[in-house]
Formats: C-alpha cells, sequence, structure tokens
C-alpha cells in the first residue's frame, strides 16, 4: 500500500464513567466526535466551551483537526473527558504547554465518581426509615 500514513498524536481522557480517546492530527480541521461534527455530539454552547478550553489556554486554535471517540456516562461527563482528552493529547504534541494547561486544572481528572451501593441499603448512603415503636 502506497498511500501515506498520518501521523497524529493520541490520548484518553476520563470524567466520571465517561472515557474518550482522542486522536490529535496536526492539521487545520473540524472536531468530529463519534462521526459527528462537534455541533451535532454537542449541542450545547457550554459543552463545547468546555471542549475548546485547551485549545483557547494554549493559545494554538484552528492548528488542530480532532477524531474523537467517546462512551459511558452522560454528556456532561463525556465533554470532560473530551476536553482532557484533548489536553493529554496537546502535550504528546508540543510538551512545551504542559505548564499552561497544567496550572488552568486541564490536565487533573476529575476523580467524582458515583458512590456504590452498599449491602442492606437502598443507595449508596439512604438506610430504611427507623421506626421507633
Amino acid at each position: 500500500m502506497t498511500t501515506m500514513q498520518q501521523q497524529y498524536y493520541y490520548a484518553t481522557g476520563r470524567r466520571k464513567a465517561a472515557v474518550a480517546q482522542v486522536r490529535l492530527f496536526m492539521e487545520n480541521g473540524p472536531i468530529v466526535v463519534n462521526g459527528k461534527p462537534i455541533e451535532e455530539a454537542f449541542p450545547w454552547d457550554n459543552w463545547r466551551r468546555e471542549i475548546m478550553e485547551p485549545f483557547r489556554i494554549a493559545r494554538v486554535g484552528g492548528q488542530f483537526r480532532v477524531i474523537a471517540k467517546v462512551t459511558g456516562g452522560g454528556v456532561t461527563g463525556q465533554a470532560g473527558a473530551l476536553r482532557h482528552g484533548i489536553s493529554r493529547a496537546l502535550i504528546e504534541a508540543d510538551p512545551s504547554l504542559r505548564t499552561p494547561l497544567k496550572r488552568a486544572g486541564m490536565l487533573t481528572r476529575d476523580p467524582r465518581v458515583k458512590e456504590r451501593r452498599k449491602y442492606g441499603l437502598k443507595k449508596a448512603r439512604k438506610a430504611q426509615q427507623y421506626t421507633k415503636r
């Protein structure tokens, strides 16, 4: 096969139950999430703003093309996972971007996940109501 292999940087981002597998290409282009453009995958402006934040902080807007596969969780968790993955991929592409992204908190994985249900309880902490008589 004589087709030229495109170089990309790969990173995984996570938040809650969502996992984003991000491929960052060194060319101008759209952000594609699960085969859809970002406007279709994340219709709210807040979600798109959160996803684009690493590019704004690193001041590299319009220099990269992103193809991502996002699974699990809800839409907000997926947006956070995508942001985390893009930040990690940017560092793979240019290690000098680590300091500004780290200062902005883009590299820290949000550790808050749903607490598991415990045996004998209704939910994680909700117990049956106590009756004295």
